[in-house]
């Protein structure tokens, strides 16, 4: 069963501004992670009931997983020395 992928406004920009080579990338991971949110590599963050986190290369992105409602709400893509501030 896939998960349905909600993107906040933030999160669509940020995917939006990205080159080509790591759009597609995000894109594919993004693809990956409706079919099986806990994919292997993901880390769920500290201190957060319900927020994990999927790198590729240098991006991550944070994401939340909402079962009952079968949806991943996608919170932020960024480089990795920004995506934490």
């Amino acid at each position: 069963m896939a998960y349905i992928v909600v993107f906040e406004k933030r999160a669509g920009k940020e995917l939006g501004a990205l080159q080509t080579k790591a759009y597609l990338a995000i894109s594919n991971a993004i693809d990956e992670l409706s079919l099986n949110p806990r994919l292997q590599g993901y880390i769920k963050l500290q201190g957060n009931l319900n927020l994990y986190r999927y790198r590729i290369g240098d991006y991550r992105i944070i994401y939340s997983i909402s079962d009952e409602a079968v949806t991943i709400f996608i919170i932020k893509i960024a480089h990795r020395k920004d995506v934490y501030r």
